[in-house]
C-alpha cells in the first residue's frame, strides 16, 4: 500500500469514527459499552484474576520445595602461627594467617500430611473464586439496571419536553390573540398580563425540562465512564401500548425464578459452603503435620592439603529425614480460629437470609409499581383525551371572546397535569415491568 493510499484510508477511518461518535446511543449500545468500560466492573475482573493467582499459589503447596545455599568465609589472624580449621567432620591445620572456607547445600522438603489442610485450602479458594465471579456478574446486572432507569428517565423527559413545546406554541398564540383583542378594546390589560404570565410559565417549563434532560444524560454518562468532552445523546422509539399494557408476571413466580438466577443469591449460598470449609480447615489444625526433608552438601577449606575438587568429593554428604509436629499448646490460636470460623458460618447464613429478603422486597416493589401505574396509565389516557377536547373548545371560545382568561388558563393547567400524569405512569409502568422480567433472567427490552 502506498503512502498516499494509506493517508486516504486513515482519513476515511477518521471520518467514520467521527460520524460514529456523533451517533445517538440505543439502550443496548449503552449496556454493551458500560460492560466493557465501567471501572467497577474492570476492578471486579482484576479481582477474579487475583483469585486465580491465589488458587495457583495454594496448589503449589502440594509440591516439594527446593533451595540452594552457599556460604563463603575468609578469615585473617595476624598473630596465629598454626591454626586448626574445623569444616564439617574434618579438622585441618594450617600455618597461614589468611584462611578461606566454602560450603554448598541443596535442600528439599515436602509436606506429606497436615490433616488435609492443603487440599481443603484449594477447595476453599476455588469457592471464593466462584463467589468473586458472581460478584462481577452482580455488578454487571446492577449497571444494566441503573442504565435502564436513567434511559427511561431520559426518554420520559424528552417526551415531556415535546408536550411543553406544544403548550408553549398554544400559550404564544393565546398571548398574541390577547394583545390583538386589547388593541381592539375587547380584553382588559389585566387579562393580557395573565396570558403573558402563562407564556412565561410555559417557557420556564421548557427550560426546566431541558435542565432535567441534561442532568439525566450526565448521570448516564457517568455510569458509562464518558467524560465532559463526549457528545452524548440517546435514541429510542416511543413505547407502544402493547409494551406498557403487557401481562405483568406473578410476583411469586418472579421471586422463585429470581432465586434460581440472581448472582447475589448464588454467591450467598456459596458463602455458606466456604464458611463450612473454613471451619473444617480450622479444626484440622489439631492434627499432626508430617514433613519429609533431604539435603545434599559439601565444603572445602584452604587449610587442606587436597585441592578443591578432591575436598568437594570427599566432603560430600547426603541426609534425609522425617519430621512429625504435634500441636499441644499454641496459646489458644487454634481454638480462637475455630470460634471465629463458627461465627463466620452463622454470619454467612444470615447474609443469605438478608439477600433473600432484599430480593423479595425488590421484586414485590417492582410488581406493585407495575400494577398500580398500569392502571393509572389507562385512567390517564382517558383523562388526557377528555381534557384535550375540553381545552380545544375553551380555546376556540376564548378566540371568539366567549370565555375568560381564567377559564383558558385553568383548561391549560388541566391538560398539562393530565399529559404529565399519563407520561409518568406510562414510562414508570414500562420500566417496572421490564425490571421485573430482568430479575427473572430476561433481557431488558424498552
Amino acid at each position: 500500500m502506498t503512502n498516499k493510499t494509506l493517508k486516504i484510508a486513515c482519513m476515511l477511518l477518521g471520518m467514520c469514527t467521527s460520524v460514529s461518535a456523533q451517533e445517538s446511543w440505543g439502550l443496548q449500545d449503552c449496556i454493551d459499552y458500560a460492560l466493557k468500560n465501567n471501572i467497577q466492573i474492570q476492578k471486579n475482573r482484576i479481582n477474579e484474576e487475583k483469585g486465580d493467582v491465589a488458587l495457583w499459589n495454594r496448589k503449589g503447596a502440594l509440591f516439594p520445595s527446593l533451595s540452594f545455599s552457599t556460604n563463603q568465609n575468609m578469615g585473617y589472624r595476624p598473630f596465629t602461627q598454626v591454626m586448626s580449621i574445623v569444616q564439617g567432620d574434618q579438622v585441618t591445620r594450617t600455618s597461614s594467617n589468611v584462611t578461606y572456607q566454602g560450603s554448598y547445600g541443596l535442600n528439599a522438603s515436602v509436606t506429606l500430611w497436615n490433616g488435609g489442610i492443603n487440599y481443603k485450602n484449594i477447595k476453599e479458594q476455588a469457592l471464593q473464586n466462584e463467589i468473586t465471579k458472581l460478584q462481577t456478574e452482580q455488578s454487571e446486572l446492577s449497571i444494566q439496571e441503573q442504565i435502564a432507569q436513567l434511559y427511561v428517565q431520559i426518554m420520559y423527559t424528552k417526551e415531556a419536553l415535546k408536550v411543553n413545546e406544544e403548550l408553549l406554541k398554544t400559550a404564544q398564540a393565546q398571548y398574541d390573540r390577547g394583545v390583538e383583542m386589547q388593541k381592539q378594546g375587547q380584553m382588559a390589560k389585566a387579562d393580557v398580563v395573565q396570558l403573558e404570565a402563562q407564556l412565561s410559565s410555559a417557557k420556564y417549563d421548557i427550560a426546566n425540562s431541558q435542565a432535567q434532560l441534561e442532568n439525566f444524560k450526565r448521570q448516564l454518562k457517568s455510569v458509562l465512564e464518558l467524560d465532559i468532552n463526549s457528545d452524548f445523546n440517546i435514541k429510542g422509539d416511543i413505547p407502544t401500548d402493547e409494551k406498557v399494557l403487557a401481562v405483568i408476571p406473578s410476583k411469586l413466580d418472579a421471586y422463585n425464578r429470581a432465586l434460581e438466577s440472581r448472582p447475589e443469591i448464588k454467591g450467598a449460598e456459596l458463602g455458606i459452603d466456604a464458611a463450612n470449609m473454613q471451619l473444617d480447615i480450622a479444626k484440622r489444625a489439631h492434627y499432626p503435620t508430617v514433613r519429609a526433608s533431604a539435603s545434599l552438601g559439601s565444603n572445602h577449606s584452604s587449610g587442606s592439603q587436597n585441592n578443591w575438587g578432591t575436598q568437594m568429593k570427599s566432603n560430600l554428604s547426603v541426609s534425609a529425614g522425617v519430621t512429625v509436629s504435634v500441636p499441644i499448646f499454641d496459646n489458644r490460636q487454634i481454638a480462637s480460629n475455630i470460634r471465629n470460623a463458627k461465627l463466620n458460618q452463622v454470619n454467612s447464613q444470615l447474609d443469605l437470609k438478608d439477600k433473600k429478603t432484599a430480593l423479595s422486597n425488590t421484586i414485590e416493589q417492582y410488581w406493585i409499581n407495575a400494577n398500580s401505574n398500569q392502571q393509572s396509565y389507562l385512567a390517564a389516557k382517558a383523562r388526557v383525551k377528555s381534557q384535550e377536547a375540553s381545552y380545544e373548545l375553551l380555546n376556540e371560545q376564548f378566540q371568539n371572546g366567549l370565555k375568560s382568561t381564567v377559564d383558558v388558563l385553568q383548561g391549560r393547567d388541566n391538560v398539562i397535569n393530565a399529559e404529565q400524569s399519563m407520561l409518568q405512569s406510562k414510562y414508570t409502568t414500562l420500566l417496572n415491568i421490564q425490571l421485573l422480567k430482568f430479575y427473572t433472567g430476561e433481557q431488558i427490552d424498552l
